[in-house]
């Protein structure tokens, strides 16, 4: 079980922002009340945390990834349930995106 953190560097109100979410929202839930961030932030399925608070997050333990491996992880919980750890979902996007490139060439040659 883990928390993650990414490297986006979204600009809002001043402050520049980042993801963070976790295998389960006991985690998720219990970094947040750790680093300072309230509730009423959470977006369903992660929270927008500011650099400083990430810097707490990887110092209480979050584990650093980079956005296009967080990307790969959110679709990999909506695949599997479960967002893996970021190298294997990576190679199960990669994996899935090849394969339906696959099926649409399929498509595309039996209309021919």
């Amino acid at each position: 079980m883990a928390v993650y953190v990414d490297d986006m560097k979204a600009p809002y109100r001043g402050m520049i922002m980042c993801h963070m979410v976790a295998d389960t929202e006991e985690e998720l839930h219990a970094m947040a009340d750790l680093i300072g961030i309230a509730r009423r932030w959470y977006q369903g399925d992660h929270y927008d945390i500011c650099l400083k608070r990430r810097a707490l997050a990887v110092q209480y333990g979050a584990r650093e990834i980079t956005m296009r491996q967080l990307g790969c992880m959110v679709a990999n919980k909506r695949a599997t349930g479960s967002l893996g750890d970021p190298a294997t979902a990576v190679a199960l996007r990669r994996t899935l995106r090849a394969e339906a490139s696959a099926r649409r060439a399929g498509i595309s040659e039996a209309a021919e």
